[in-house]
């Protein structure tokens, strides 16, 4: 039996075999194969895997987008078979000689180029296509899996972290638990482990290796501990500890349908956080107020290319539909810093957390912006929708952003085209500078949400995915809750709303402190619902609302 100790970031216990992902290597290798016969048939079995990849992809988009969805793969499957690409990689294999991947990475790269150099603005922009289909061949060669897992049972997934844009590819039917090398409590890891309501750890370092794969492992999300191996006793115990915390879940399930309203009266809505319309489900199982934040990022980090407006339409339309009345605010798009797409071609910046990201990026491509509101709007049609405006720093960003939703509406009312004109405009409270003028803030939109994992992050001076940083990254230091009371209080003398969207709202250590300080709304993962409620239920507001304040204010607070 091997124990390992790491930090827990979403409780529960899980137990399964551990499987490790595999991502494509950064370089691929280059060799002269000795029989260049069984290296062409290497290539055709994986271009035959690749076109039916492609064509599964194609039925699952149609299925869930449309037609224009599915488009994108049927075109990928067509340059996979493209005669004039794969005659060049017969020549590189049966001519020079060379491995299929060295040759698949040689001709993806110089058919891209060609792409990339012709006048046309539709052939121009197939570069992209064609290093996907290549890195797909690759992939398959190489052995890596699309979707990070290849096993017939579910697993318990470790990795040294995993990018926004490899979450958002996992099938997450396929896991139990995940243990990361690295990472943090507010990394997309713990964040998607979260949404899921399964246990995750992070921090174990090297401690799991390549040899334990396979092996039967425990995890408990709530100690940070992982055996692999486990004896009969430790096995019998964790399996008992799991029936305890499902016999919770059952009890906590009776809070269903009940109101989150103090002992002496107070209200608060507690909405769900979520990154694509299948988390809906869980948002509904969980009893969830409504959706305080849909990050709309994730549709473009499951793109090889811009999504267009009729993909976007259907997957806000969806969750729109889905939730049934229910308020959905919806982040527009917060790509850059950690979550990175190659097709943006963001260029590389010392410091991307103070670079171009979220808002800057959509306000500096304002096509790209439309393309998005323009689905928003539409979709406002079918529910209750509010957008919020990721990034803000000054009053100037939202105006202009603003601007572009009304010129967005006076467009599709020329086209006669139907959408909600009770749309309510917010932004995310992120950066020092937004709440700090967050009174000047208050009088140009409707509602703010405080995203506290990057307010904390810009607060204190420090990264929120280094984990080595450990006790320095306190999101209980009371700068950051000075902050949150400070801008409430500003959104409130002006008639907004204000609430939290970042992963401290589920924290019931601060539940009373963001009652007492008066908070209209608590967004947090689908499974943190349930607990938040009964910790609200307990609370008597009125007893406890002084002295908190109070300390909260006071010189003498321990920082």
């Amino acid at each position: 039996m091997i124990s390992i100790q790491g930090k827990g970031v979403s409780t529960g216990v899980a137990i399964g075999p551990l499987y490790i992902y595999r991502r494509a290597k950064s370089t691929i290798r280059r060799y002269k194969v000795e029989d260049k016969e069984i290296e062409w048939a290497r290539f055709k079995a994986a271009q035959m895997k690749a076109i039916e990849q492609l064509g599964l992809l194609a039925e699952k988009a149609r299925a869930e987008a449309g037609d224009d969805a599915a488009f994108l793969f049927e075109t990928h499957q067509m340059m996979a078979e493209d005669v004039d690409y794969e005659e060049a990689i017969q020549s590189g294999i049966k001519e020079d000689g060379l491995n299929a991947e060295a040759v698949v990475t040689d001709v993806g790269a110089q058919f891209a180029e060609m792409f990339a150099n012709m006048d046309d603005a539709y052939m121009s922009a197939r570069a992209a296509d064609v290093k996907d289909v290549s890195g797909r061949i690759i992939n398959i060669l190489s052995g890596v899996v699309q979707g990070g897992i290849d096993s017939d049972v579910p697993v318990i997934l470790a990795s040294d972290d995993l990018a926004p844009s490899e979450t958002v590819q996992l099938d997450k039917s396929k896991i139990l638990g995940f243990i990361t090398a690295g990472g943090s409590g507010s990394s997309h890891t713990a964040i998607l482990a979260r949404t899921m309501g399964i246990p995750a750890i992070i921090g174990v370092g090297d401690q799991v290796k390549e040899e334990h794969e396979g092996r039967e492992v425990i995890v408990d999300g709530g100690t940070g501990n992982i055996v692999i191996d486990p004896d009969p006793d430790t096995r019998e115990y964790m399996i008992q500890k799991r029936k305890e915390q499902l016999r919770k879940l059952e009890l906590l399930n009776q809070l269903k349908s009940l109101p989150n309203i103090t002992k002496d009266g107070q209200e608060i809505r507690v909405y769900c956080n979520i990154g694509n319309p299948e988390d809906v489900h869980a948002v509904l199982a969980n009893d969830g107020g409504g959706i305080g934040l849909f990050r709309s990022e994730f549709l473009y980090l499951n793109c090889d290319d811009y999504p267009t407006e009729e993909y976007q339409f259907e997957a806000y339309k969806q969750v729109l539909s889905d939730m049934d009345g229910k308020e959905v605010v919806i982040r527009t798009c917060d790509i850059g810093a950690d979550k990175m797409i190659d097709y943006f071609e963001l260029p590389k910046e010392d410091n991307p957390a103070l670079g171009n990201r979220a808002l800057r990026i959509c306000l500096n491509r304002p096509e790209m912006f439309k393309t998005q509101l323009r689905a928003l709007y539409r979709a406002s049609a079918f529910g209750k929708l509010s957008i919020m405006f990721p990034m803000v720093t000054s009053v100037w960003e939202v105006k202009e952003a603003k601007k572009l939703c009304e010129q967005v509406k006076a467009e599709l009312t020329a086209e006669g085209k139907p959408y909600s004109d009770e749309v309510d405009i917010g932004i995310m409270i992120e950066t020092p500078a937004a709440a700090v003028i967050s009174d000047r803030l208050a009088k140009v939109v409707d509602f703010f949400s405080i995203g506290t994992n990057d307010l904390t992050q810009y607060t204190l001076a420090c990264d929120r995915q280094n984990n080595d940083l450990g006790r320095f990254f306190n999101a209980h230091h009371p700068a950051v809750l000075r902050l949150i009371k400070m801008v409430c209080e500003n959104a409130h003398k002006e008639g907004c709303w204000c609430g939290i969207c970042g992963e401290l709202g589920a924290d019931l250590e601060l539940t009373e402190t963001f009652l007492s300080i008066g908070l209209d709304e608590l967004s947090v993962s689908p499974r943190s619902v349930l607990p938040l409620r009964q910790k609200v239920r307990e609370t008597t507001v009125s007893e406890v609302r002084d002295k908190l304040l109070d300390d909260l204010m006071s010189d003498m607070v321990t920082i």
